[in-house]
C-alpha cells in the first residue's frame, strides 16, 4: 500500500469523534479550558484567556500547513473538550506525528485520549498507511511521557535545547515512535483497556 497524506476527516468511536477543527469549536473550547494555565502548561503559545484568543489559538494550529488539527468531540454531550493533531505528514516516508493535544481537565484520565489516540492511530496505519508514527514531548512533562509509553511507543531518545518555552527556558524533546509492524499489539492493548473502562 502506497502511503497518503492526511485529509480532512471524522473519525468516530464508541465515547469521541474526531473531527477537522474550525473556529466554530471555540466556544465549547473555551468553557472546557480558557484560561487554565494546568491545561495549557507544555502548549506552545499564549494560554487562551478569552473566546477571541481561543479563536485566534485555533487558527494558528487551522492555518499551519505542516498540521492537520482535529476537535475532540465527547459524543455523550456533543461538545468539544479538547483538540489533537496530526504534523509532518510525509507520503513518501510513510511518516507523521501526533501531538498538539490537550483536553480540559474535566475530560483528564477518562476514556476521551485513549479513544482519541486509537482512531489516529488507526486512520495513520490502516487507512493512510503510514509505516511510522512519532511523538514528542517535553522531558519535564512526565504526565505525557507515562500516556504515550502506554499507548505501546518505543522510547528514542532525546533531542536537547530543542525548543524555547513561553518562559524563556529551552525544553529538551523526548522522542517516541510506533512502527506499523507493532500496531496490531498496540491495537489490542488499547481495544481491551478501552472496553474495560
Amino acid at each position: 500500500m502506497t502511503a497518503k497524506l492526511p485529509s480532512p476527516v471524522a473519525l468516530t468511536g464508541r465515547h469521541v469523534r474526531l473531527e477537522p477543527l474550525s473556529p466554530d469549536h471555540a466556544p465549547d473550547l473555551f468553557d472546557a479550558a480558557g484560561g487554565d494555565e494546568e491545561v495549557f502548561r507544555w502548549v506552545p503559545g499564549a494560554v487562551p484567556t478569552t473566546p477571541a484568543e481561543m479563536t485566534a489559538n485555533l487558527t494558528d494550529r487551522i492555518d499551519d500547513p505542516s498540521c492537520h488539527p482535529f476537535a475532540v468531540i465527547r459524543l455523550s454531550t456533543g461538545r468539544a473538550v479538547g483538540v489533537t493533531c496530526y504534523f509532518d505528514a510525509s507520503a513518501r516516508d510513510e511518516s507523521l506525528e501526533i501531538g498538539g493535544t490537550w483536553y480540559g481537565r474535566e475530560s483528564w484520565r477518562t476514556e476521551v485520549n485513549t479513544e482519541s489516540k486509537l482512531l489516529l492511530l488507526t486512520h495513520a496505519f490502516e487507512d493512510l498507511g503510514m509505516g511510522r508514527v512519532c511523538w514528542k514531548t517535553d522531558h519535564l512533562n512526565e504526565r505525557s511521557q507515562n500516556a504515550i509509553k502506554r499507548l505501546g511507543a518505543q522510547y528514542e531518545g532525546t533531542f536537547r535545547r530543542a525548543r524555547q518555552r513561553r518562559d524563556g527556558s529551552w525544553r529538551d524533546s523526548v522522542y517516541f515512535s510506533m512502527l506499523a509492524d507493532e500496531w496490531p499489539a498496540a491495537k489490542d492493548r488499547l481495544t481491551t483497556r478501552l472496553a474495560a473502562g
